[in-house]
């Protein structure tokens, strides 16, 4: 019998806190003062009279009667979540939204290009008599990891990103759409490229400049930082982490800083002068950029239209890089 007591405030307490590891981070997500947090999660641990967390130096970490809840709590959250959308009065009639998860540095390019892709389209294959479906877009960024355990929560329907390692792929496909490498842009009168002294062997000179560098963790950080170790460099002193497009954007082309920027959050500001590329070979520096569905997933009429524009986007740049290469 379930304990009418267990309210959806313990559910969803609960499962911040196992998401982030940490209940002060919880509670930010959350809106709440941390007390409140720890709060209810003993409230929830006195209703169900077993210990969900072991609380740390390493933070909130799952106890294995917190592990086994928490996959049928996920489960349940997201259910009743569809079931609200599902009858929700502000959701028009014959539509349907679909909810993307996009990696910062890859929406810049990608999401404009999706939407453009889907309005072309037109819903051209749909089944008959959903001709007039309309698609609405909700569309989430955040660092890797995040996305892909919204993903198995069900809070997202697919996540475009980077190839992840297997611990964070369980229950989950990844389907390879094209490779970004790495540029290093700077704004087109940087010495770098402007002082023949400099230019003649910018890397040589590069620890002389701010570095903006993706964030510690992240696989685009572990190629950037492999980058730099393969051709000697090693680890640089002057530093700017960020995963943020517009802030990295903005201070580049103010400074004489160098952006490690995946070629696809940078190539419109290529492509119109605002920012240059270092003339540096970037070769191993290609990052898998893929889609990451869950594996029992059955898509809807409007996933289906939404991930084969993800394909024709896909066929298209790998066509772009084969004849550039």
């Amino acid at each position: 019998m379930i304990d009418e007591r267990i309210k959806f405030r313990h559910l969803q307490c609960f499962l911040a806190v196992a998401q982030h590891g940490s209940l002060q981070k919880a509670a930010g997500v959350l809106s709440i003062t941390q007390p409140a947090v720890s709060k209810t999660l003993k409230e929830l641990e006195a209703l169900l009279a077993v210990r969900l967390f072991e609380r740390g130096r390493r933070g909130a970490v799952l106890t294995r009667s917190g592990d086994a809840f928490a996959r049928h709590a996920g489960a349940s959250v997201s259910a009743l979540r569809e079931a609200v959308a599902s009858v929700a009065p502000t959701r028009p009639h014959g539509s349907e939204v679909v909810t993307l998860g996009v990696l910062p540095t890859v929406a810049p390019q990608l999401i404009p290009a999706l939407l453009l892709q889907l309005d072309a389209g037109n819903g051209a294959s749909r089944p008959a008599g959903l001709a007039d479906l309309a698609i609405s877009l909700r569309i989430h960024t955040a660092p890797n990891p995040a996305l892909l355990t919204q993903l198995r929560q069900r809070e997202l329907d697919l996540v475009i990103g980077r190839f992840a390692e297997p611990v964070h792929m369980v229950g989950l496909t990844f389907e390879h759409l094209y490779a970004d490498p790495l540029v290093l842009a700077v704004r087109p009168d940087h010495p770098l490229l402007r002082d023949a002294a400099l230019s003649s062997d910018a890397l040589a000179h590069l620890p002389a400049f701010t570095a903006i560098l993706p964030t510690l963790g992240t696989a685009i950080r572990h190629t950037a930082d492999s980058f730099l170790l393969t051709r000697g460099l090693g680890p640089l002193v002057r530093t700017v982490e960020t995963l943020s497009v517009t802030g990295a954007r903005n201070y580049t082309v103010r400074s004489d800083a160098v952006w490690f920027a995946p070629r696809g959050a940078v190539q419109q500001d290529l492509d119109s002068g605002l920012l240059a590329a270092l003339p540096v070979s970037m070769a191993g520096t290609e990052e898998l950029v893929g889609m990451s569905l869950r594996a029992d997933m059955a898509p809807t009429v409007a996933q289906a239209e939404v991930i084969g524009a993800l394909r024709l986007l896909a066929a298209a740049h790998r066509g772009l890089d084969a004849a550039a290469g």
